[in-house]
């Protein structure tokens, strides 16, 4: 629970409060007294009579009430010290920078219950333990260096799982000229988390003078949902969110039965949450800053860069990156761009990138920008990459590079690598508000990823005319093994979703068997029910165009383990297709999609979406497949009914609503038949698995 004496205290006590700089309660004291704070500041030293000039407390029986207490003592003496304050102190609000809690050992996690039981009796706030402080306009309660100049409206709140990460990061933001509007180290996190000051933010969000750059660093998301929506309504409002989540290879904690359990994972998970919210998902220090910095620049809005160098090596690396990103580096020609080279040395080109040499001055600079700002319609963005081959002062140039940045409404984004040539100068475009991009490769990516996140999705509000209460009959069956729905459940569900199924018969002889084919015409499809992986223990036989292979399959099928019966089907020819569904703890379901057989037991081309899902993210998903060339058809062979494929995708969204008791699915294949665009697609084998007692 945060609270305005966290935030805004009018008085904070420093208990474990230092004459040593070196120790954390003493460097802790002095950022505070050096940086913005008004209001009482009292410590807390049995052995000091003085700590850096402010009379100390000996005792905390002999303190006034205070609002705000941060602990820089043992972790044994926390507890105690948080019940005294709180109860007779009246605190509420208490960041604990101390460490050896929970993330220590079962002892510490132990004290850390210990003390959040305390806070949440007296309702008070309690950052940490185990974190660095808190940075903000009112008071700079951290341990650490740098304290980095705040800018509450221009500047990013950066909310971190790590201190030591926090502080890297805001080494490396202010090294390129990033500003910092607030500072919050979560630490272990059990009471106040990212999640909660995200909330925060988004509760009391200022759309006139606050920040609207937010960094994360997170290290688990204990609260998935209040993330999805406080960062959704954040973006909503105009804000933009970059994080990191760390630990994205780590394994499920729960055995995966199905194709689509065993693939899904923490960081499918994350990125799924992260596209739904809007948020720019990141995957090191160095991306994060340089996606912040691309924030802290005016909003790209369409795909086409003009990339204007003086170094055609850099400029190549830049529009590969761009490229690749999915952006565009168009080609500039026509009589405007043999204009413009009028006003460039003899060897220069405006093809794109407009390279014009290590002799170009400022004045071409100027000329090329307002080509593409006013002449150049098709152009979006600019990015100039301009250093120093250690010929001219180069301040003229990043004088007019200041001034078109502030008066072009293209935004224009500044690569300027000479860190040593023209450090001085690049200090001096830094003085003036704006951010650098080192390189230019960097840079590059964090423009697609910003540019590809796109805004938070809006859920289907379309009627499907589903009968929820049919489906949900399949609840009252008995279940099969590992929690399976049997074939006849699995089949109502599809028809009462309206998914078009194969036809199939059951067989419990060889002679149901035979007339079974007879019926459904060959080639037909043989399955051994029971297993569940039934090609794993060859209960799966395909083209089958004979009575005696009828008879020949369902006796070996019949002689496996758990064998109970044998389910014939007709053998549908075309592209095969998947859809799968796994719930994972927290997030709620996730739903795979892609192209199905060899595409997903080898290649694994899926994506990834959050339920319940939309239309629009739907396609848009299907169309960042590796494989989309085969979806639309290509080299004669003909594409899948992509809006069918929608539709049904759509569904299966709808029925993790309908039947949240799901916690794995698969629906592979689907046979998209060979009639192209306008064709049909036919779910061939399905399997769901249920568990009630552990529902989302």
């Amino acid at each position: 629970m945060i609270n305005k004496q966290l935030i805004n205290p009018q008085n904070i006590v420093v208990v474990g409060a230092s004459n040593d700089l070196r120790k954390a309660g003493g460097k802790l004291l002095h950022n505070l007294m050096t940086g913005s704070f008004q209001g009482q500041l009292m410590v807390v030293n049995k052995r000091e009579a003085q700590v850096q000039g402010l009379t100390a407390f000996s005792d905390l029986d002999d303190l006034p009430e205070v609002d705000l207490a941060i602990l820089a003592i043992p972790a044994q003496a926390c507890p105690q010290a948080i019940e005294l304050l709180a109860s007779q102190k009246q605190c509420k609000a208490f960041i604990v920078i101390s460490a050896g809690f929970g993330e220590l050992n079962e002892a510490g996690a132990a004290l850390e219950a210990k003390m959040i039981a305390t806070a949440d009796r007296y309702q008070t706030a309690l950052v940490g333990p185990n974190c660095i402080g808190i940075i903000n306009e009112h008071y700079q309660g951290v341990f650490t260096t740098p304290i980095p100049t705040l800018d509450k409206q221009q500047g990013c709140t950066l909310i971190s799982s790590s201190g030591a990460t926090a502080v890297f990061l805001m080494e490396a933001g202010m090294q390129v000229g990033l500003r910092f509007s607030g500072v919050y180290s979560v630490g272990n996190g059990k009471q106040i988390g990212t999640e909660d000051f995200l909330a925060y933010l988004d509760q009391h969000f200022d759309p006139l003078s606050g920040s609207k750059n937010i960094l994360l660093y997170m290290e688990n998301i204990s609260k998935p949902q209040k993330l999805l929506k406080h960062a959704t309504s954040l973006i909503n409002k105009g804000c933009r969110i970059a994080a990191i989540k760390s630990g994205a290879t780590a394994a499920g904690s729960r055995a995966a039965s199905s194709h689509t359990g065993a693939m899904a994972s923490s960081d499918m998970a994350t990125r799924a949450l992260f596209r739904k919210a809007g948020v720019v998902y990141c995957s090191s220090r160095d991306e994060l800053i340089s996606v912040a910095s691309v924030f802290s620049y005016k909003q790209l809005v369409g795909k086409n860069i003009a990339v204007i160098t003086h170094a055609g090596g850099s400029a190549v690396m830049l529009t590969d990156a761009l490229e690749k990103g999915g952006l565009q580096v168009p080609s500039l020609e026509g009589p405007v761009a043999d204009d413009l080279l009028e006003y460039l040395y003899s060897g220069s080109s405006v093809s794109n990138p407009i390279d014009f040499l290590a002799t170009g001055t400022a004045e071409q600079l100027g000329i090329i920008i307002d080509y593409c700002e006013h002449k150049f319609d098709h152009i979006d963005a600019m990015v100039v990459v301009f250093g120093s081959p250690g010929l001219f002062d180069v301040e003229n140039v990043y004088k007019v590079l200041n001034v078109k940045m502030d008066i072009c409404k293209k935004p224009i984004y500044p690569v300027l690598p000479s860190v040593v040539n023209a450090q001085k100068e690049i200090q001096y475009f830094l003085s003036k508000g704006h951010v650098n991009f080192p390189d230019e490769v960097v840079l590059g990516k964090a423009l697609c990823e910003t540019y590809f996140t796109g805004q938070p999705t809006q859920n289907d509000e379309s009627n499907h005319n589903i009968d929820r209460e049919k489906i949900r009959q399949v609840l009252t069956a008995p279940r099969g093994q590992n929690g399976y729905l049997s074939v006849k459940e699995n089949n109502l569900i599809l028809d009462t979703l309206g998914i078009p199924r194969a036809h199939e018969y059951t067989a419990n002889d060889a002679e149901s068997a035979v007339n079974a084919a007879k019926q459904l015409g060959y080639p037909v499809v043989m399955k051994v029910v029971g297993p569940i992986h039934k090609s794993d223990v060859g209960g799966v036989a395909l083209d089958i165009h004979s009575e005696e292979l009828v008879n020949a399959h369902y006796k070996n099928m019949m002689a496996l383990p758990d064998a109970e019966a044998v389910l014939l089907q007709k053998q549908y020819q075309g592209t095969e297709l998947f859809i799968g569904i796994s719930r994972e703890a927290g997030f709620g379901h996730l739903l795979l999609m892609g192209l199905g057989g060899i595409f997903v037991e080898v290649i694994k081309d899926i994506k990834v979406c959050l339920c319940p899902c939309n239309r629009e993210e739907i396609q848009y998903r299907l169309k960042n497949l590796k494989t989309f060339p085969l979806l639309q058809g290509m080299r004669r062979k003909p594409g899948v009914n992509l809006e069918l494929f929608t539709d049904i995708i759509l569904k299966i969204s709808h029925l993790t609503e309908i039947l949240p008791e799901i916690i794995e699915m698969d629906i592979n294949p689907l046979i998209a038949d060979d009639a192209g665009q306008g064709g049909g697609i036919t779910a061939v084998d399905l399997r769901i698995r249920i568990d009630e007692d552990d529902s989302v």
